[in-house]
């Protein structure tokens, strides 16, 4: 658990240092206000799937005990923080040419597509366990009935 609450709070600066980035370098560059580039959205990604995604994964954690399937709970790990890096890291990079006023190439967006295939993969992963999990809690709720 203590890696969820560490990863979780990592995303949290991470989150708020790109926010800073981008109000930052958009103004140091002298980037239009109005005009959109993909660092608008660094922030808010690294936020909700990092940050936020992790304390939700606490509190199934918590409540359902999915590290005990040990080895699909370090592949969702492994899986899905690679694929919120390599998403955000390509968001940066790609927001940044933008402001720059530098094309970008296909291969950023092939990386990116990665991390997006990667984070999915690493939701699936979360899916498999928290069933797993669900389904052993119920068996062992299950209580005779000691009616009529």
């Amino acid at each position: 658990m203590r890696n969820l609450v560490n990863f979780s709070f990592a995303y949290m600066l991470l989150g708020v240092a790109s926010g800073l980035f981008y109000r930052e370098f958009t103004k140091i560059n002298g980037f239009p206000e109005g005009q959109w580039t993909q660092l608008s959205v660094v922030h808010t990604h690294l936020l909700v799937l990092g940050f936020i995604m992790l304390l939700l994964v606490l509190l199934l954690e918590k409540s359902f005990g999915l590290s005990k399937h040990r080895k699909l709970f370090a592949w969702f790990m492994g899986t899905y923080n690679a694929g919120v890096i390599l998403t955000a890291g390509m968001q940066l990079t790609h927001g940044s040419m933008t402001v720059l006023g530098m094309e970008s190439s296909k291969m950023i967006s092939g990386v990116a597509g990665l991390g997006h295939m990667s984070i999915t993969a690493g939701m699936i992963l979360l899916f498999i366990m928290l069933r797993r999990s669900v389904r052993t809690q119920s068996h062992d709720d299950k209580v005779p009935f000691a009616g009529r």
